[in-house]
């Protein structure tokens, strides 16, 4: 999977579908869709995400402030609320758990790749403020089969919170050329989400 890993949790199945019609391409594939708590839940452990989009009122045990709670202590990737009108005092929870974003139904598809990008970006400046620049030679020394210089530009990029469609216009080259890469660079760094490749180059700078 080279696109960016998403978890919808919404309990209206028609929201949730077309969430997923709109992220369902070459940024985005969803992961799953939860429309509850435990569902979430149960997403978050088996196949984590790359990002969340968590509905807050759920008619379920816990509610998005909640799930969102278990993805700062558990998780570590960006999220965003998806939510219509919220009371103060809910408003006043979500904003402790430092959401990447609020998503206000109704919605559009612009309004929710604008957030997403948005989000993915300063997760990556928040998450990597205290890491050393990246060094092709340093993370090659740490794998058996070193990068090339194409893929470590692409690990880069996304390690910058880039999208898959930012990513292949700045280097300028076809998206099938560019999941050729990353996939391949999933292979050499043994890992296999967005996730999992950032937390490894972080590992490897940060030894």
């Amino acid at each position: 999977m080279s696109g960016i890993r998403v978890l919808i949790v919404e309990d209206e199945p028609l929201i949730a579908k077309n969430i997923g019609m709109y992220l369902n391409n070459n940024d985005f594939e969803v992961s799953a869709i939860a429309y509850d708590s435990d569902e979430a839940m149960h997403q978050l452990k088996k196949q984590p995400p790359d990002f969340a989009i968590l509905d807050i009122n759920l008619e379920s045990e816990k509610d998005g402030i909640e799930i969102a709670e278990y993805i700062n202590q558990h998780n570590f990737i960006p999220f965003v609320y998806l939510t219509s009108y919220s009371d103060k005092d809910t408003i006043d929870r979500a904003k402790k758990t430092n959401p990447a974003g609020f998503i206000v139904k109704p919605f559009n598809e612009k309004t929710l790749y604008a957030t997403i990008e948005i989000a993915l970006s300063n997760h990556a400046q928040q998450a990597n403020k205290h890491v050393p620049v990246l060094s092709s030679e340093k993370i090659n020394k740490r794998l058996v089969t070193p990068l090339t210089e194409r893929e470590f530009d692409v690990i880069k990029l996304m390690y910058d919170g880039k999208t898959n469609q930012q990513i292949a216009a700045e280097l300028y080259i076809a998206m099938n050329t560019l999941k050729k890469h990353i996939n391949n660079a999933y292979f050499k760094l043994d890992v296999n989400s967005r996730t999992t490749a950032v937390a490894k180059i972080r590992s490897c700078m940060l030894q």
